[in-house]
């Protein structure tokens, strides 16, 4: 069975209720990208865009994400129903929760670290990047992720990376079967948990709690600066609310920082 034909399976043999449409691509530049294009077309509503291989995927300020072919799960799905747009920037904290009960299915026990990673060991598993479209008071989301799951061969440039990315079968027993199997976890906790995205407040504090807040971070500027404190919880709008020896300070989402704790 081919890769498009399999998660087309996984799809309909898990009896999903929202998100039961899956367009999948052996090869793109970006399945956020896709995503994007789509998000006016109710018809893509609860669609699943995954490919093998991104070559133009990213993360966080245009980061480079690296996977090699189907060494990973790479998806956007495209939100069932719009959201409120004062509530949008829940989604990406939502969605680090979804993924992360997921995975307790290989009994994993992730970690979140703002504002858009999956961390094993303090090492990354998954990145979070979501698209969105705001017309009115009303926000179209794309969810992107990226989970490492197979570790690829002959690939030194991996060891180039600090920290060095994890892979899913570094640390469990894997299928061959394993992205679809993931993919559907996934998606089920996506559809058990909607109605939390009109209540972003409710994600936020879940989300303190599975980033095992309080917690040092250290964040650098793009100047070359460095802040370090204790993260202490999410804010509205997504900063994070940290404690640092020259008093409180809120790391905006729109800061050019990246933690490097």
């Amino acid at each position: 069975m081919g890769s498009s034909d399999a998660f087309a399976a996984a799809i309909a043999a898990a009896d999903l209720r929202r998100f039961r449409q899956v367009e999948h691509h052996v090869s793109i530049r970006s399945t956020n990208e896709i995503a994007h294009r789509r998000l006016d077309d109710p018809a893509a509503a609860g669609l699943v865009i995954v490919a093998d291989e991104q070559t133009a995927g990213s993360g966080r300020r245009g980061r480079r994400w690296i996977a090699a072919s189907r060494s990973g799960l790479l998806f956007t799905a495209i939100l069932p129903e719009p959201v409120a747009a004062s509530a949008a920037w829940g989604v990406t904290f939502w969605t680090g929760i979804c993924v992360a009960d997921a995975l307790q299915r290989w009994r994993i026990q992730p970690s979140l670290q703002w504002p858009n990673d999956i961390l094993v060991g303090g090492r990354k598993l998954c990145g979070i990047l979501c698209v969105s479209r705001i017309l009115g008071d009303r926000a179209s989301v794309g969810c992107g992720v990226g989970v490492n799951v197979y570790r690829p061969r002959n690939r030194p440039e991996l060891n180039d990376i600090v920290p060095p990315p994890l892979f899913l079968d570094d640390v469990t027993v894997t299928s061959d079967a394993a992205r679809e199997e993931l993919l559907v976890e996934i998606l089920r906790q996506f559809e058990s948990r909607l109605d939390w995205l009109q209540a972003p407040e409710i994600t936020a504090r879940e989300w303190d709690t599975r980033a095992d807040l309080p917690a040092r971070y250290r964040f650098a500027l793009d100047e070359g600066a460095q802040i370090e404190g204790i993260a202490e919880g999410l804010e509205a709008g997504g900063g994070l609310r940290v404690r640092t020896e020259r008093g409180e300070r809120i790391i905006e989402l729109a800061e050019y920082v990246r933690v490097v704790r």
